[in-house]
């Protein structure tokens, strides 16, 4: 029987990976010991595959996409530095998770890069994949299979929390051990200056989220009036439902780990380990 390990909420900005912070190195350094922190207690948990769920990928309206291509591949750039690995993809579990998707009524589509397999079936990572798997996972000596899936928001969240609860039960179903990744950034309307401007609803969600976290609580962000969530500008409450749906089946201790506003969007890591 396969075994959810361990899941962790985790932000996705350019500058947490040392290689192209430039300037910006030490202004992001308490999230990026975040993720850090986060890539000590992946490792410890040993995971054989990482899902990871990205709002930045292949994004279908109105379905869940869910890649099988055999391999991954990512590349960042900037302020002159250059970070890039390569992954393979367990192709096994995501059509697994396909099919039980399906099963269930949640409208979902596979999407592939390229090749279906072979040396060609390369996929593109999305920076909202890229850089949590840059601390978990991607740069160990002998890194675990990802299967990356993109929620669109057409769906709803209750979609979004039956798949996680789809997740959970192919997990069960396997004979691997399986982390989750929600990739997320909070809200993006921090400052005037940046590109949604500003709105206070940025700051009352991510107090919201931080909060929801230290209380073991996600299922309570499920409720958030949707015209706020969208004054707040977040990326990451959809993600989160599908965090939600994998605790219906797993008990698991949320853990507020870091979070910074080093921008115009917030950024936390949050841990989600198994109760023993």
């Amino acid at each position: 029987m396969g075994q959810l390990v361990y899941a962790c909420i985790a932000p996705h900005g350019f500058e947490i990976v040392p290689e192209v912070a430039g300037p910006e190195l030490q202004h992001f350094a308490p999230v990026r010991e975040g993720m850090e922190q986060l890539g000590l207690e992946m490792a410890a948990a040993k995971p054989d595959v990482i899902v990871i769920a990205t709002p930045h990928g292949y994004r279908v309206e109105g379905h869940v996409s869910i890649t099988t291509n055999e391999h991954a591949e990512g590349r960042l750039r900037k302020f002159g530095g250059e970070a890039l690995f390569e992954v393979d993809c367990h192709q096994g579990f995501a059509r697994d998770l396909l099919k039980n998707t399906k099963a269930a009524g949640i409208p979902a589509l596979e999407t592939v890069y390229g090749s279906a397999s072979g040396s060609f079936s390369i996929l593109p990572l999305d920076w909202g994949c890229f850089i949590p798997l840059w601390f978990m996972g991607a740069r160990w000596e002998t890194p675990p299979k990802i299967v990356v899936v993109t929620p669109t928001r057409e769906i709803g969240l209750d979609s979004l929390i039956q798949f996680g609860e789809v997740l959970a039960n192919t997990v069960a179903a396997s004979d691997q051990r399986v982390a989750f990744i929600a990739s997320a950034d909070e809200g993006h309307a921090h400052d005037a200056e940046g590109p949604y401007g500003y709105h206070p609803a940025a700051k009352e969600y991510d107090e919201l989220v931080c909060d929801a976290v230290q209380r073991n609580a996600l299922s309570e962000l499920m409720n958030l009036d949707m015209k706020f969530v969208d004054d707040a500008k977040p990326d990451s409450l959809w993600q989160i439902a599908m965090l939600v749906g994998v605790q219906k089946h797993v008990s698991l201790e949320s853990r507020l780990v870091a979070y910074q506003v080093p921008t115009y969007y917030g950024m936390m890591c949050a841990s989600l380990t198994p109760k023993a």
